[in-house]
């Protein structure tokens, strides 16, 4: 009976176990089969409703939404052209612009935007196109979503797919009526929402023949260089145009560009264009650009002296044929920033005085002409040198061919054995806030301070004659001589007054005696 108790007691513990182990491993198991929900997140297309020529490059704007519940960081917004088959896709591909990221944080509810360029591609077909786009998220492998956009390629005209012996790859399409002209391609382009309301319209135009799969060869101006990087009037510089021949299957050939430079000047006898070549023509020769391949033109040209600190537009025409020798005509434009260089003067210093004591002070003077075809902004005057204290004056803007004044009391600090250099620097911004400097010396003395008791004797009783020249011995000369003319005169008057006074006195003692002699008599 014990032993049948102890094995109940067993099996019981054993149940118990399970009913507690099997719970946790079915959730484990559910959670292993049950991928981790991620983060929702809606997709809209932004924009009214638009309608573009075939060929021109627009942008499209998709909105990105995030109800996830949480915060999204970094996100990246890209078309997902892999799920399309060859001719499914519309635009151009260049993939530098199909993939968009929005830096930073998404918050939950916040929605958030990105723009692409897109270019409708050459022989897009009368058809609707659905293009997916997707969101990723960083710290999440895949999309977290994707949804779709319609696109419309409407009127297009469609090149039959040419048999053995026929050369009629530009007969119009007869399932919509429309007929492509020679080299001429006038589709239209729309890119809708789910609602269909028409967002985005793109295409293009040119002259010229099409190729044998019915598309026209376009060449594009990716970018230029210039060579220096900065362009000064009246200067000479090598421009480099970057060329790139847009189409996948067909060579273009026997290329002629032609650059056009804007007229400057009003006179008739002074007009000329602003860029000229510095020998030669203006016209640039090139064999050709094989199929989606890229190539440079270059050419030495002079900026004209007197131009204006700005971007000037230069127009470049381009003439070539394709692999059948048709010929296509296209033009294009790069606007190149000129600049100009600062030209000013000073005036001679005007120093009052030339010499001064420790902690006196002097007034420097002078006048800055701005010669130059650009303005100085910020103009600053700064004083410097041995034997006197730092000095800084604003002088503000200057505009070209107006005066600055430059007014300063410079305070004299320590003794200079003779006349010391003092250093003006003045600096100035351009348009751009760049800080140029430039420097101009003149002289200076600083003596000691003089007492004023030192100016009329010295220790030894001398007369001082001063360090300024003024001719103390002199007038002291003067003094003397005329203090001791006064002092005779006086003298001689009061021995006069005394003389007079004794003979008066004498004349009335006489007078008294007579006087006494009488009343004595009988």
């Amino acid at each position: 009976m014990t032993k049948s108790r102890r094995v109940m007691a067993v099996i019981v513990a054993a149940l118990l176990i399970a009913a507690m182990i099997l719970p946790g491993l079915a959730v484990k198991a559910e959670a292993a089969e049950k991928p981790a929900e991620k983060p929702k997140v809606e997709i809209s297309l932004v924009g009214d409703n638009q309608t573009f020529e075939a060929g021109e490059t627009k942008t499209l704007t998709v909105q990105i939404t995030n109800n996830s519940g949480q915060e999204l960081n970094n996100v990246k917004v890209a078309p997902d052209m892999s799920k399309k088959k060859a001719g499914d896709w519309p635009f151009e591909k260049d993939w530098k612009q199909y993939s968009e990221k929005i830096d930073g944080v998404v918050a939950n509810g916040d929605s958030k935007s990105v723009s692409f360029d897109f270019t409708r591609r050459e022989g897009a077909k009368r058809n609707s196109y659905t293009i997916p786009f997707s969101v990723y998220v960083q710290g999440i492998d895949g999309a977290i979503v994707t949804d779709s956009i319609f696109v419309y390629a409407k009127n297009e005209t469609v090149t039959p797919e040419p048999t053995p012996g026929d050369n009629s790859q530009n007969q119009g399409d007869a399932g919509n009526g429309s007929a492509a002209g020679s080299g001429s391609d006038s589709a239209d382009m729309n890119v809708t929402a789910d609602d269909g309301a028409v967002a985005y319209s793109g295409g293009g135009s040119g002259s010229g023949g099409s190729s044998s799969d019915g598309s026209v060869p376009r060449v594009i101006v990716t970018g230029f260089d210039t060579n220096p990087a900065e362009v000064h009037a009246g200067s000479d510089f090598t421009l480099t145009i970057h060329l790139k021949n847009t189409s996948k299957k067909t060579k273009v050939q026997n290329m002629l560009f032609e650059l056009e430079a804007p007229t400057e000047g009003t006179d008739e006898q002074t007009s000329a264009p602003a860029f000229l070549p510095t020998s030669g023509s203006n016209s640039i020769y090139l064999d050709g650009i094989k199929a989606d391949g890229t190539a440079d033109i270059s050419i030495t040209l002079n900026a004209k002296a007197n131009l204006l600190q700005k971007p000037y537009s230069i127009n470049l025409s381009m003439k070539y044929e394709d692999s059948q020798a048709t010929q296509i005509d296209s033009s294009s434009s790069i606007s190149i920033p000129v600049k100009q260089d600062a030209r000013f003067e000073f005036s001679e210093f005007e120093i009052s005085p030339q010499t001064i004591e420790v902690g006196g002070e002097a007034n420097v003077m002078c006048s800055l002409y701005n010669l130059g075809r650009i303005k100085l902004y910020n103009a600053k005057a700064r004083f410097e040198g041995n034997g006197i204290k730092k000095q800084e004056i604003f002088i503000g803007n200057v505009e070209a061919g107006a005066t600055g004044s430059i007014d300063a009391m410079l305070k004299g600090e320590k003794v200079t054995n003779g006349n010391s250099k003092i250093t003006m620097t003045l600096s100035y911004e351009d348009e751009s806030g760049n800080i140029s400097e430039t420097t101009k010396d003149f002289e200076l003395e600083v003596t000691e301070a003089v007492d004023d008791s030192d100016m009329y004797m010295n220790t030894d009783g001398d007369v001082d004659a001063g360090s300024s020249g003024f001719p103390v011995v002199p007038v002291v000369v003067v003094i003397v001589i005329i203090a001791g003319v006064v002092a005779a005169v006086v003298f001689v008057k009061k021995k006069k007054k005394k003389q007079m006074l004794n003979e008066e006195e004498e004349l009335l003692d006489e007078l008294d005696r007579s006087s006494e002699d009488e009343r004595e008599q009988p």
